[in-house]
């Protein structure tokens, strides 16, 4: 099958110069919103991140400067915003399995990139790509560990995605952490335990460029890996974060590797009355795009 219909997803604006689509193709990378924040537990309005990066898109370039590439020249689709349940994170990840879960995601050349929402829609995409990818990277960027067994009563929360993500994980998979300095005393120890921390940017670039050329890779980047200064729009802001240059560092690398899906979360437009923080968040989509492609 050439084409899987969504029939029940909502058609959307084009992005950053793509065009809208309410199917998936063969061969192609598809746009997903996912307005859902649910489990939020300090400042919420992710959910209205995926249209804010839409809507910052019409002010930005199609082509990157950084990647010598241009969105123009590869077949991307945006898929518009999944129905979504408020307030109910398992029916609204179960929707996203079941329209996917049939997906041939290596073979038939399907990527998809899921716009947020808060960190716990990235559920979905990642056990996705890691039924779809016997050795898959798991590349996480983020403020935070992630990593509780659940968060205010809930196993299945912001605080806890990567923990559950973790339960899914064979040891033919990989786990990469990067940027993280907030979290519990024992979610550092299980990083350590584990050794999926990359304490230092020259680390993580070396962790990076020691994967196989070929070997397929995840991004789930949660936009408080940025420093507030540059990134304030967002659910859970945490001084000492990364720029931008210093992120382009490590996309560059993924650009040379098989960087198969990514998920971008966690945006919270309506705290940065300024926009700014959509408008970075939408150039970090546009360079993302363009380093799955080849």
């Amino acid at each position: 099958m050439d084409v899987i219909e969504l029939d029940q997803m909502e058609a959307s604006k084009v992005v950053l110069g793509t065009s809208g689509s309410t199917s998936i193709q063969k061969n192609a990378t598809h746009i997903m919103g996912f307005c859902f924040d649910g489990t939020t537990s300090f400042r919420p309005g992710a959910r209205f991140g995926p249209d804010a990066i839409r809507d910052a898109s019409f002010g930005i370039e199609s082509y990157s400067p950084y990647l010598d590439k241009d969105l123009e020249d590869y077949t991307i689709l945006d898929c518009g915003n999944l129905p979504i349940y408020p307030s109910k994170w398992k029916l609204t990840n179960d929707y996203f399995y079941g329209v996917t879960k049939d997906l041939r995601l290596k073979a038939d050349q399907i990527k998809i990139l899921t716009l947020g929402g808060e960190h716990s829609i990235s559920y979905g995409p990642m056990r996705l790509y890691l039924e779809n990818f016997e050795d898959l990277v798991i590349i996480h960027l983020d403020a935070h560990t992630d990593l509780r067994d659940g968060y205010l009563e809930e196993k299945f929360s912001h605080a806890s995605i990567i923990r559950r993500i973790w339960d899914h994980m064979t040891d033919k998979q990989e786990l990469i952490q990067y940027g993280i300095r907030s979290g519990l005393k024992e979610e550092f120890e299980f990083m350590r335990e584990h050794k999926t921390l990359a304490t230092s940017l020259d680390e993580m670039i070396k962790r990076l460029e020691a994967l196989e050329g070929n070997r397929p890779i995840y991004l789930t980047l949660d936009l408080d890996f940025f420093d507030p200064s540059f990134m304030p729009g967002t659910g859970t802001p945490e001084a000492g974060g990364e720029n931008f240059h210093n992120f382009m560092k490590l996309l560059k690398i993924l650009n040379q590797k098989n960087l198969v899906g990514a998920d971008i979360v966690e945006l919270a437009p309506m705290i940065d009355s300024t926009g700014n923080s959509s408008v970075f968040a939408c150039k970090v989509m546009r360079e993302v795009l363009l380093a799955m492609q080849k």
